[in-house]
């Protein structure tokens, strides 16, 4: 049985394992970063600074090839935090992060979130399940992407992304991402991608209008995968 929570990360919440104290001192070294469309936050190679939290938008995880082509790994959403795996392994950015849209992220530099973790122990350790979580969809998203065609790449894709574009507000969900950046988080060229996007539109899976599209019958997207 498919099994979408393989490939999509719900991460557990940075400030419910603080104490009212250790909440105080995240707030006042914390700072707010604005980015605007396609603005790069960090580069794959520099070293991490700190510990990133998505306010508002969406930001992208992806590597790039020596000709310059992007492969997308992950898309962060709101309450999605990031850079700490760099940072604790005091190794570089395996991948560089941008700006999907216009976002807001919650910046912890790197002193201030160390002082954190040896200050609380449930945090520690919802980092340490949330870096585990984060490595198994990772690696379940690449290993099946080696192994699926291009539409069922794609199929998947429009379900990872329903996920991440949801909004428990509204039951509607709208996917808003250009088809470049599509592409590069199917791994696949951009008129591949449209091809297969037009077949899902014919079939009456999904509806787009632009950059937006709108997952229909996501039962009959599962089934590509089953």
């Amino acid at each position: 049985m498919f099994n979408l929570e393989n490939y999509h990360l719900k991460s557990l919440s940075f400030s419910e394992s603080l104490s009212s104290k250790e909440t105080a001192y995240f707030k006042d070294k914390t700072t707010r970063l604005e980015l605007k469309k396609k603005q790069v936050l960090f580069k794959e190679g520099s070293f991490s600074k700190g510990v990133y939290i998505v306010r508002k938008g969406k930001i992208k995880i992806y590597k790039s090839n020596p000709q310059g082509t992007e492969s997308i790994v992950y898309i962060y959403k709101k309450g999605d935090y990031f850079g700490y795996r760099p940072l604790l392994a005091e190794d570089p950015n395996p991948v560089s992060a941008a700006a999907i849209d216009n976002s807001v992220i919650t910046f912890l530099p790197k002193e201030f979130f160390m002082a954190l973790i040896n200050k609380s122990d449930s945090l520690a350790r919802k980092i340490l399940i949330n870096l585990s979580k984060e490595f198994s969809v990772w690696i379940n998203k690449m290993t099946v992407f080696t192994q699926y065609s291009v539409k069922e790449r794609i199929a998947l894709s429009l379900l990872i992304l329903n996920k991440v574009y949801q909004n428990g507000e509204d039951k509607k969900v709208v996917i808003s991402i250009n088809r470049d950046d599509f592409a590069s988080f199917v791994g696949t060229a951009k008129e591949s991608l449209v091809r297969n996007l037009r077949h899902f539109k014919d079939e009456k899976i999904i509806s787009s209008q632009g950059t937006k599209i709108i997952v229909l019958k996501p039962n009959e997207l599962h089934a590509y995968l089953l």
